[in-house]
């Protein structure tokens, strides 16, 4: 990698830090503005979800985009509509205002990853794409660890002022973008014409019927379980257990942490031991006891503990998903990813809305139905491991 892809790479990862460090610091904010306005789950959960919906319908739009236009007009984009849209949340006082907010974030700030990793398969070779690829992860684990703590002591004092510093920080990543980061598409290489990229809601339904079809929904549960956490977590620890929004950032920060270092620190050196069908089985077992451990736990310590082994087990259990469906696709390895991270959003789309409905009914149900799907998950992957030990077309051989 050379110096101009290095310095590239190095100011795009600190404008991703700058990013994510601002969506990390408002994620523990969301239930106790939900519960000022008296709002209850249910509206939390369409609240999340309304961003991750038009998240999942408007990221390969401006990618198509991109391909035309250029990286650094949609990427700043991106960072100009993400520091709206906290700029606005932070100054609703009106429940309608918020959902205008999430639904700003969903549609323009949705332009901001996909256009930086494709910023980063523009400007590095293939050599280097991994090293690439591995900084912006890093730039992004690191955000969501110290985002969470540092909104929540700010959220301590001032709920508005975390949304204030994200919109700040989003306008600065903007101001770094816009200096420093050249052009990575050059106008004789854009594409002319056609149509625009969007999701492509008959390639999902093909898909659960193909080789890698059970490890598509098994990502989905696995997306909605987490959501069943994220989503409801913050309500949840307010209503339950007294906790105010120092307490939830410190927890969630704890979750990054946890996910970033299972990340790095676990997920090799455990598939090379004992592949990755044996870990989705004792990760989804894991999944469904930890809901249910995260309910006995009473104690700020003990959530906290229960908080990251339930966390570890579901960064595990995602990773090695992706992974073994990487081995046995029959398709190319970027359409692989593509529906991987489609059955994911999905996941994060459905799972809030019925976690926020279902605490409204009680407020220990959300954790109880994910228990249940999880437990559910691992029954299946007890059949599905059989069988597909036993076909060929699931044998790595079949892959590109």
């Amino acid at each position: 990698m050379n110096a101009s892809n290095r310095k590239q790479i190095a100011i795009l990862s600190f404008t991703l830090i700058v990013v994510m460090l601002g969506y990390g610091i408002v994620i523990p904010l969301f239930p106790f503005y939900i519960e000022k306005m008296g709002a209850s789950g249910s509206h939390l959960g369409l609240l999340i979800s309304t961003s991750a919906f038009l998240e999942l319908l408007f990221g390969p739009i401006w990618g198509s985009v991109s391909d035309r236009v250029g990286r650094k007009p949609i990427l700043l984009l991106g960072l100009l509509g993400y520091s709206l849209s906290s700029l606005l949340f932070g100054l609703s006082t009106e429940l309608w205002m918020l959902f205008a907010s999430r639904a700003l974030s969903g549609v323009l700030s949705s332009a901001t990853s996909s256009t930086a990793l494709a910023y980063i398969s523009d400007s590095t070779s293939e050599r280097d794409r991994g090293g690439g690829m591995g900084a912006l992860g890093a730039a992004i684990g690191l955000g969501l660890i110290l985002g969470p703590a540092a909104g929540g002591w700010m959220g301590g004092s001032s709920l508005a002022l975390p949304f204030f510093v994200a919109a700040g920080s989003s306008l600065l990543a903007l101001l770094l973008a816009a200096l420093w980061l050249p052009e990575s598409l050059p106008v004789e290489v854009r594409q002319r014409g056609g149509k625009v990229r969007t999701i492509d809601l008959g390639a999902l339904w093909r898909a659960l019927f193909g080789p890698i079809g059970l490890l598509m929904f098994l990502l989905f549960l696995v997306s909605f379980g987490l959501a069943n956490f994220e989503s409801i977590f913050g309500l949840y620890a307010a209503q339950e257990l007294d906790y105010g929004p120092e307490r939830v950032g410190t927890i969630l920060a704890v979750v990054g942490l946890v996910s970033t270092l299972g990340k790095v620190a676990l997920i090799g050196p455990l598939t090379r031991r004992w592949g990755e069908a044996p870990i989705i089985k004792v990760s989804l077992a894991a999944s469904a006891a930890g809901f249910v451990i995260l309910l006995l736990a009473v104690t700020y310590p003990g959530v906290l503990l229960a908080t990251g082994i339930f966390i570890l087990s579901k960064t595990l259990l995602r990773t090695v998903i992706i992974s073994l469906a990487s081995k046995r696709a029959t398709v190319g390895q970027g359409t692989t990813m593509g529906l991987s991270n489609s059955f994911m959003s999905l996941g994060r789309i459905v799972g809030p809305i019925w976690a926020g409905f279902i605490f409204d009914v009680n407020v220990n149900y959300p954790y109880l139905s994910g228990a249940a799907i999880m437990f559910a998950g691992f029954l299946i992957s007890l059949v599905w491991v059989s069988q597909a030990s036993e076909g060929p077309a699931f044998t790595p051989h079949s892959t590109e």
